[in-house]
């Protein structure tokens, strides 16, 4: 039920994402309509507290990155995956969004900071990169990426 729960929470952020360009505005639009202190947000960070209690999300780890894909391109979020990712103050591998990323930063404990963002909501433009870094606690990343697209580096 909760994983059911999960997927429909994703559908209408997908949904109300849409089409819209991977910039500063759609990260401002999902701060405003899923903000980190309203009812979706609480519920998308339960439930990934209740996935990784449950095992249906967070199946793998390496390197310090408890990690997993929640939805496939194709599925219950469009045009979107979706992965969720479980850091605390660890560097994650580098890596290309080569269509962009948006994101969700969720607590779990301390102040985490996930590169350089609070809790809430981020967007990674096309083309952009980085090394994936949490500081200062612990903390869910949510993240959906256009046709699943992400490129790992080995750098």
């Amino acid at each position: 039920m909760s994983k059911q729960r999960f997927l429909d929470t994703i559908a209408s952020v997908a949904s109300a994402i849409g089409d819209r360009p991977l910039d500063d505005r759609l990260a401002a639009f999902l701060n405003a309509e899923f903000p980190k202190n309203g009812k979706a947000f609480a519920d998308l960070e339960a439930l990934c507290a209740e996935g990784e209690r449950d095992g249906w999300l967070l199946g793998r780890e390496a390197g310090g990155v408890k990690f997993g894909r929640a939805v496939k391109p194709g599925a219950e979020a469009g045009r979107f995956s979706v992965d969720v990712v479980r850091m605390k103050d660890v560097k994650g591998p580098h890596h290309v969004h080569t269509t962009g990323e948006i994101g969700a930063v969720m607590a779990i404990a301390g102040a985490p900071k996930f590169d350089a963002f609070d809790e809430g909501w981020y967007v990674y433009g096309p083309g952009s990169d980085h090394w994936p870094t949490v500081e200062g606690g612990d903390a869910y990343v949510l993240y959906l990426l256009p046709d699943g697209a992400i490129q790992f580096t080995g750098r």
